[in-house]
């Protein structure tokens, strides 16, 4: 087995380990969600009920279509950043959507929870920009 076999391997490994993680939260989502509706006095909010669907789409679905797109994205240089700030983007919407849930069921408004909206899919599109300007720049290194 050659170096670059085992490489493969081991990104292989790590995109799993990334789905295992985000089907993990999208699971914990759904359980705070029971949980919170239990103790909600038959009141519910649809950004709570919903709010695991950020996890679920953002990394069980994005990272395995981003591998059939762009086959050795993992092998950018400039991967784990580009990885870093979509997983920051996505825990951002998650968040804004679980305080909008809380605001909801409190019977209560307010105007900052649109801001973790605005900066999570800021820095969700960012990260795909670069990476999508990274990867058809001449001089893309792959490590």
């Amino acid at each position: 087995m050659s170096i670059l076999d085992i490489n493969q391997k081991r990104k292989k490994l790590q995109i799993i380990k990334i789905m295992s993680i985000y089907l993990s939260v999208a699971i914990l989502c759904i359980v705070i969600n029971k949980i919170y509706a239990a103790f909600g006095h038959g009141v519910s909010s649809d950004a709570m009920t919903w709010m695991f669907l950020y996890p679920l789409m953002g990394g069980i679905l994005f990272f395995p279509l981003s591998g059939i797109m762009v086959p050795r994205i993992s092998q950018f240089s400039a991967y784990r950043t580009f990885s870093n700030i979509y997983n920051s983007g996505v825990a951002t919407l998650t968040v804004g959507s679980f305080l909008s849930g809380i605001m909801d069921i409190a019977g209560t408004s307010s105007r900052y929870v649109i801001i973790y909206y605005q900066i999570g899919w800021f820095l969700i599109g960012c990260s795909i920009i670069s990476q999508t300007i990274h990867k058809y720049s001449k001089g893309h290194d792959i490590v």
